[in-house]
């Protein structure tokens, strides 16, 4: 059986649209984001939230490699800790999206930044939302990238995918977002971050 999200737009009959980016962009710059709570840390982070501009837009996300310390083979957006020598945390983004997966920092049409979430490892993360031509070349850094996939915003903006589960950690009570996206298990501050983006663009529902 042919899977439908995998033809091309042309030749789909399951009733599918692809996202408005345009509408997105106008709705991101224009509602504002709510404000999380956020504890005050030293240490800041910051990730990118790639957005192709294809005929059906996507989000570029990675899984990281099952080599790395922290969060080994987790989805991930490209981002980490701030160097000193950041000129701001959209500066921290970018170098490491350049790092990780070779995005030229030149071709990131910046949109704008989401509230800062805290991290369970320590970080006060700050994402990065930009835009990514359509032929934007990736080389996946392979030292901390271990695959590339591509989500569409139709699919990664339906809050019904979100499931929310409790946990204690350190004597303090959390809430992790999970969702799945074909054989892609999405979870954590990943899930959390497009769920909030999510969030921020939703068409509200007729009075």
């Amino acid at each position: 059986m042919t899977d439908a999200t995998l033809l091309p737009l042309s030749d789909r009959t399951d009733g599918y649209r692809p996202y408005d980016l345009d509408a997105f962009i106008t709705r991101f710059q224009l509602q504002t984001a709510p404000g999380l709570p956020v504890t005050q840390h030293h240490r800041q982070a910051a990730v990118l939230v790639p957005i192709i501009r294809r005929p059906d837009p996507c989000l570029l996300l990675t899984r990281r490699s099952s080599l790395l310390r922290k969060h080994a083979g987790q989805v991930a957006f490209p981002g980490g800790a701030a160097d000193p020598d950041d000129r701001s945390l959209i500066a921290t983004a970018l170098r490491e999206a350049q790092e990780e997966v070779a995005i030229p920092p030149a071709s990131v049409q910046i949109l704008g930044t989401l509230p800062a979430f805290d991290s369970v490892s320590g970080y006060q993360v700050t994402p990065v939302v930009g835009l990514l031509p359509e032929n934007t070349p990736f080389h996946p850094n392979a030292d901390e990238v271990a695959e590339l996939f591509e989500m569409p915003l139709r699919d990664a903006f339906a809050l019904q995918r979100y499931y929310s589960l409790d946990i204690e950690r350190r004597q303090q009570r959390h809430r992790v977002y999970l969702s799945w996206y074909r054989q892609q298990f999405v979870w954590g501050l990943t899930a959390a971050i497009i769920r909030q983006l999510a969030l921020q663009v939703a068409t509200p529902e007729p009075a």
